[in-house]
Order: structure tokens, then C-alpha cells, then sequence
């Protein structure tokens, strides 16, 4: 397995180098200095600028520092700065730090809830397919997936947190972030964005895990289960569910990267400070010192999710070899 993983990480170098590559050139097709600084900067504002930021190097002398980086994991020290431009004075590793405890209070839960509902929903439902219970759950499903999530957001806004306050006297959930609150007060600041990531994930989730048990109650060895008289319960959450974990560990894995970036219209409608809104200022403010180390620590995790989910596949099915 080691060898394997060793060969995976050494391909993945390339890949890796080349995406900081593109981005980095990206967002240098048009002057970022000049972009930020607006129409009404001096050409001496702008040199100055630019000088500070050291992008009046050559390119690939840029490219190698930021890489340089990477390689330390320093993305901002009082020794080695690297400041956010909309954030004077402040480290990008700093910004990024304190973002990350905000994104994953409402993305991990979201994903615990998702996926263990999804898997129980479309077990009974492949397992009754054609059934009343199945056509109601599926229509259910449907219809969490044709609203859009703004939809979701504005009346989750309005009837759990304006109007329910209004009818029981006291906040219960918050429309938008509350500092002073902090993480202690998880009810209050996430709960309400956690329903609302559930109801509108769990559609697509279910319809996806259903195909695939659907697919499995057609196999031998649910035949050979009923024929020796097993009960459904454990037909469905022992033969069904561990002959089907490849693709539900596909679908996590998948999912595992952007629980990082959170979700970028959940964190900013509810005025979140984490990694999804920070990203999302980045973009609007050009702040590309931060867009550039985003870039940098997404491309390593999504790498290193696809890495562990054949890792995964090795060891929930014994028919998967890694070579």
C-alpha cells in the first residue's frame, strides 16, 4: 500500500505544480496592482505597489517563492510576510486560520446528517421500489432538489429565525453571524444553516445512493439472502449496505474537498466568517495574495482525497488491489 501511495503522491507533483502554474499566471493576465488600486491610482501609487508585493519580478521568480511557501508552509510570518491586500497588515495564514473553525462547525455536521439520512432514505426506497413509500420519497427528494438553495435561505431566515422570535419572545436561531456569541452558541448561529445544507444536499445524495442500492438489490447475493430466510433489516443495512460502500465512499470523498470552501451563498447570506465568504471577498476585492494560497491548499486537498479513496476501496472490498 505504501509503495502505491508514494507513486500516487510523485505523480500528483506535476498536477500540483502546474495548477499553481495556471492560477498564478491567471490572475496576472491583467495588472492585479492596477485592478486593485482602481482608475483613479497614480502610476506611482501602482510601482509602489507593485514593488511591495514583489510582483515587479520576473515571473518565474515569483512563481518559485510561492512555491518556496508551499514547500514551508508559511503563507504569512513576521519574518517572511505575505499580507492579504484588503486586510492590511494581516497575514495571510492568519485570515485563513481563523476561518477554518467557522466553515467546519456547519459543513461536517451538514455531512454527518446528509449522508446518514440519504443512505437510510434510499435503502427503503430501493429496497420498496415502485411502492407508495418510495414514490412519496422520491417526490420528496425532487422537490428539495428543484428549489434553489436562495429560496431555502431567505424563508429559513423569515419563518425560523424572524418569525419565530417574534412568536416565542426569544432568539432561537440567528440570521446572521453573531460575534459575540461565538462557537459556544452552535444552536444559534448554526443550526438554522446546517437544516438548510441538509434539505437541499440530502436530495441529491439520496437520488444518487438509491440508483446504486437499486442497483445491488438485483444482485445474486440478495437472492441467496432471501432464500435463506434473512430479514430485511439485515438484508438491507449488512448485504446491501457493505457491497455498496465504493460508491458511497466515492460520493463523500468527492464531497470532501468543499467542505473547506464551506458553502459560498450559505456563509455569505448568513454573514458566516469562514473559508467560503473569505474566498468569496478575495475574488470581489481582488485580493490575490489570498486567492493564490486558497488555490494552493484546495489543489493539495482534493489530490490527497483521491489518494485516500482508493486507499478506502482497498480496505472495505478485499477484491480491490492497489499496484
Amino acid at each position: 500500500m505504501w509503495p502505491y501511495i508514494l507513486r500516487r503522491l510523485l505523480y500528483s507533483i506535476p498536477v500540483y505544480l502546474g495548477i499553481i502554474l495556471i492560477v498564478m499566471a491567471a490572475l496576472r493576465v491583467n495588472d492585479p496592482v492596477a485592478a486593485y488600486l482602481g482608475k483613479n491610482a497614480t502610476e506611482e501609487q501602482i510601482r509602489l505597489k507593485r514593488e511591495a508585493m514583489g510582483l515587479d519580478r520576473p515571473f518565474l521568480v515569483q512563481y518559485g517563492l510561492f512555491l518556496k511557501r508551499i514547500v514551508t508552509f508559511d503563507f504569512g510570518s513576521p519574518q517572511n510576510p505575505y499580507e492579504s491586500w484588503k486586510f492590511e497588515g494581516q497575514q495571510v495564514s492568519t485570515k485563513i486560520a481563523e476561518s477554518v473553525p467557522a466553515t467546519l462547525a456547519h459543513t461536517v455536521p451538514a455531512l454527518i446528517i446528509t449522508t446518514l439520512i440519504s443512505i437510510g432514505v434510499s435503502l427503503l426506497s430501493a429496497y420498496y421500489r415502485g411502492s407508495l413509500l418510495d414514490r412519496t420519497l422520491m417526490v420528496l427528494v425532487v422537490l428539495g432538489m428543484s428549489v434553489s438553495v436562495l429560496v431555502f435561505i431567505i424563508f429559513g431566515q423569515y419563518f425560523g429565525a424572524y418569525w419565530l422570535t417574534e412568536k416565542v419572545g426569544t432568539p432561537i436561531f440567528a440570521t446572521g453571524y453573531d460575534a459575540e456569541q461565538g462557537l459556544k452558541a452552535w444552536r444559534y448561529n448554526y443550526m438554522l444553516p446546517v437544516f438548510i445544507t441538509v434539505i437541499v444536499a440530502m436530495g441529491y445524495d439520496t437520488r444518487f445512493y438509491r440508483s446504486v442500492m437499486v442497483e445491488e438489490t438485483g444482485r445474486d447475493y440478495i437472492t441467496t439472502a432471501i432464500a435463506k430466510g434473512a430479514t430485511k433489516p439485515k438484508i438491507m443495512c449488512v448485504h446491501m449496505l457493505k457491497n455498496a460502500m465504493i460508491p458511497v465512499i466515492t460520493r463523500i470523498m468527492i464531497t470532501l474537498p468543499f467542505l473547506m470552501a464551506g458553502s459560498f451563498l450559505i456563509e455569505s447570506q448568513f454573514r458566516i466568517p469562514g473559508m467560503g465568504k473569505l474566498l468569496l471577498d478575495a475574488l470581489t476585492n481582488k485580493d490575490f495574495p489570498i486567492i493564490q494560497a486558497f488555490t494552493a491548499i484546495f489543489a493539495g486537498v482534493f489530490i490527497l482525497t483521491n489518494i485516500l479513496t482508493d486507499v478506502l476501496y482497498a480496505l472495505v472490498d478485499p477484491r480491490v488491489r492497489l499496484s
